[in-house]
């Protein structure tokens, strides 16, 4: 599926397609709620790295979250946020350790998205208690911290790879 998507001003608009299109993952880790400024909806899409075609590249800025190394110090982490600069909007992710693909926050998404028949609940031991854990149906997955299921394993699954 091809997907578009757009920051809040305008300045950047890109395109990529997407084998995994159904936004289903819900993270309430600390990262994604305060660079995304929301309990969740991080990076719970896929899509090709080598078809992405983005106008307005001038305009994005790239943020390395800071997290905690398995020996407890902090350092600085590979996957790159990418957001617009001007109005802040956050676009997509990128990890070198997979560069093969993007990970676009449905939030930037100007193409109509389908609608998932379950979510996975993600990182809800970094909840806060202010965030409720949301639109949780029977067939939800709920996890303290990240799951085995990747998001192309999660599509398989349903069968609803394209």
């Amino acid at each position: 599926m091809k997907l578009e998507g757009s920051c809040h001003c305008g300045k950047v608009e890109f395109s990529l397609t997407s084998p995994h299109p159904y936004p289903f993952n819900i993270c309430y880790c600390g990262i994604c709620r305060k660079t995304a400024g929301s309990g969740g909806f991080g990076i719970n899409l896929g899509g090709e790295a080598k078809s992405l075609v983005v106008v307005g590249e001038e305009f994005i800025r790239v943020y390395r979250a800071l997290v905690q190394s398995d020996g407890g110090t902090e350092e600085e982490s590979p996957c790159e946020r990418r957001f617009c600069g001007s109005c802040g909007s956050p676009l997509w992710i990128w990890d070198p350790r997979w560069p093969e693909l993007i990970h676009p926050f449905a939030s930037a998404i100007d193409t109509a998205l389908p609608k998932p028949p379950e979510r996975t609940h993600l990182m809800l031991g970094s909840k806060p208690d202010w965030v409720d854990a949301y639109n949780r149906g029977d067939d939800d997955r709920s996890f303290e911290e990240y799951p085995e299921e990747s998001i192309a394993q999660w599509h398989e699954r349903l069968k609803l790879s394209k």
